[in-house]
């Protein structure tokens, strides 16, 4: 057990919401920006947890995609809520996973006692680089913001139980935006181009790559760490696709063990996990004791697995 508990959380939503097929999703209107909506979302976790910024030790940034290409996002969010201290901020990046990953990795270093307070935050503006041409995904991402603040806990029944993290590079190809950086620079942005500037994603390729390998890293998560499904309260999954009920039977995760809301969410790619924990932790629907399993599935294709005690 890697002792650590949530001590403070947040969420910023813009207010502008977009309907489609009877669904619902939160879209960036012209006073939101990827920035204001991170530092909104940060300063209600500090607010929520009673932390002043001072006792942060460290700032992470789990953005898919980062506000720009230098420096590093979490670098912008501190100049906006700690500029004049010396707190480390640095970007962990798994795309729709990154909340996950960077949870994984800055739990070791709060139970080790390297820090004590860790602000995580996930904020994205997806709606800008959809292409409108692929209906699937247009109507499918979302927009916000959520953060959280991990501190050391002195339970030996709280904290991060288990965790597993993996990558078939053959779907590497199957989530992309191939434009922008150094691949596919911006001087070559034309309106020939342009489509390579936006999000591409094969759903049915990623659909079929995750029921072949998704079952087998969940029996071997459960195998490694002496665990079954019983052990779990409930299942927080990305909310990648109105597919997920059929990742989950393939999964053999019953109806009410697991958290869907892509109809009124979509997909807020590395903001669905860290948001649906901190609206499960503000409406009571998870409490002090309760396992829950994080999970999902990111570009790559990169799997998430992660248990913790609240």
């Amino acid at each position: 057990m890697r002792k650590i508990k949530i001590t403070g959380y947040g969420v910023y939503l813009p207010d502008n919401i977009y309907e489609v097929d009877g669904q619902r999703r939160y879209r960036a209107n012209k006073n939101d920006t990827q920035l204001s909506m991170a530092t909104a979302a940060c300063r209600k976790a500090l607010e929520n947890g009673k932390i002043d910024i001072e006792n942060i030790d460290c700032i992470v940034s789990t953005s898919a995609v980062g506000i720009q290409p230098i420096p590093c996002t979490a670098a912008l969010i501190h100049e906006q809520i700690a500029i004049g201290t010396d707190i480390p901020a640095l970007d962990i990046n798994t795309t729709c996973t990154s909340f996950i990953t960077a949870l994984d990795i800055m739990s070791y270093l709060v139970d080790s006692g390297k820090y004590n307070n860790v602000l995580i935050v996930a904020s994205e503006i997806a709606s800008h680089g959809l292409n409108k041409k692929q209906k699937e995904t247009f109507d499918l991402f979302a927009d916000g913001a959520a953060a959280i603040v991990i501190s050391k806990s002195d339970s030996n029944d709280q904290g991060v139980i288990a965790s597993m993290q993996r990558t078939w590079s053959e779907g590497v190809h199957a989530t992309e935006i191939r434009g922008g950086l150094t691949g596919f620079d911006p001087t070559f942005f034309s309106e020939e181009t342009r489509d390579e500037y936006l999000f591409d994603m094969n759903g049915m390729s990623l659909l079929r790559l995750c029921s072949k390998k998704l079952p087998l890293m969940f029996d071997d998560f459960f195998k490694e760490n002496n665990l079954s499904m019983d052990d779990v309260d409930l299942l927080i999954p990305h909310q990648a696709s109105r597919a997920l009920p059929l990742i989950m039977k393939k999964l053999n995760v019953p109806k009410g063990k697991y958290v869907d809301m892509v109809k009124d969410y979509g997909n807020m790619v590395s903001v669905s996990v860290p948001h649906l924990l901190c609206k499960l932790l503000e409406d009571k629907t998870i409490n002090k004791g309760d396992k829950i399993l994080l999970c999902g599935t990111a570009a790559g294709l990169t799997s998430n697995i992660l248990l913790m005690q609240i």
